[in-house]
């Protein structure tokens, strides 16, 4: 702060003194040079951080009796791809530690680990390939997922990622075929019911849907994502019947994943359907909110105001989606 009031006041003497360039040169060097110092601690503040992260991560895998190779592996292939980027740059002007002065660090810790050439529990190994299996054949294009999982590899993995990837990409029946086969391979695993409602779900047959979602949720000890699809099976089934266990299994599952649109969405659809328009519209304004669309979600929250009474849970609710400050700024 001193350093720029005594710049500020060197350019204004300098600007004043007409030729004494100079002086006033020297005053816009001291305004900036605070600045630049300021943004180096905070650069160097960063660093420190990131290498204190290392350190962590490497404590982490040693407490519970894991092998760092794999994090040292990762982050040596990272620096091998950014090793031309980052040549000729300042490392007092990086936000990370240089990238081989890194690699070089967490080797030295790495290999300290009693555990660096301890393998993988198979159980967890299986369940790490069976996500990167899901998340590849939800997030990739199909001639990706076939190209990672080849028709010729027969893992639980590949044949969890191609059954997945065939009902998305709209082979309904070879899909539930794949499914079969794997619930047959584990018929206790949630996620293969999992996927073989919300395949039914999807392709338009949400009646067929309930009876593995609900299997899915028993096996998951009611993991509220997997009860959102079951809700919205119940829903979408259009069956009156199902009105109120809707409700309650859609209540339950955002209480436990308030942050989920989907649940709040379905929650809404059954109340308008037993005729509760109050709790619909302020399910509505929930969903609105969490996507992100501020102008619709006041708009259900003042609407459903008017529907409870004033003070209740409900207009309570409502109110604070109407006064609460927008998630994404609008």
């Amino acid at each position: 702060i001193i350093a720029t009031i005594l710049g500020a006041g060197a350019l204004a003497v300098g600007a004043r003194g007409g030729g004494n360039s100079g002086l006033a040169n020297a005053g816009a060097a001291a305004l900036s040079g605070p600045g630049e110092v300021i943004r180096r601690s905070l650069l160097s503040y960063q660093r420190q951080q990131e290498e204190n992260a290392d350190r962590a991560g490497v404590k982490f895998l040693s407490a519970t009796g894991q092998s760092p190779k794999g994090m040292y592996d990762t982050f040596k292939r990272f620096t091998n791809e950014s090793l031309f980027a980052a040549r000729g740059s300042d490392p007092y002007l990086q936000s990370h530690p240089m990238p081989a002065d890194r690699v070089e660090a967490l080797e030295g810790l790495a290999r300290q680990s009693p555990y660096w050439d301890k393998k993988d529990d198979p159980a967890l190994q299986l369940r790490h390939d069976m996500v990167r299996a899901k998340i590849s054949a939800f997030m990739e294009r199909p001639d990706t997922v076939a190209r990672r999982y080849p028709l010729s590899e027969n893992s639980l993995p590949a044949r969890y990622a191609r059954a997945i990837s065939t009902y998305l990409h709209g082979d309904l029946r070879s899909a539930l075929s794949q499914i079969d086969a794997l619930i047959q391979a584990q018929p206790n695993n949630p996620y293969f019911y999992e996927v073989r409602g919300q395949a039914l779900l999807e392709g338009g047959r949400p009646a067929e849907a309930i009876a593995p979602l609900r299997k899915a949720v028993q096996l998951s000890n009611n993991g509220p994502l997997i009860e959102m699809l079951l809700g919205q099976a119940l829903v979408a089934s259009e069956n009156k019947a199902y009105t109120d266990e809707a409700i309650s299994i859609l209540r339950a599952a955002v209480a436990r994943e308030s942050e989920a649109p989907l649940g709040y969405s379905q929650l809404a659809m059954a109340y308008g359907r037993k005729g509760d328009y109050a709790e619909a519209d302020l399910a509505s304004a929930q969903a609105a909110f969490l996507r992100g669309d501020n102008k619709t979600a006041r708009e259900l929250a003042s609407r459903a105001k008017t529907r409870f009474a004033v003070g209740s849970p409900g207009w309570v609710k409502a109110d604070d989606i109407v006064t609460a400050k927008p998630l994404s700024g609008q």
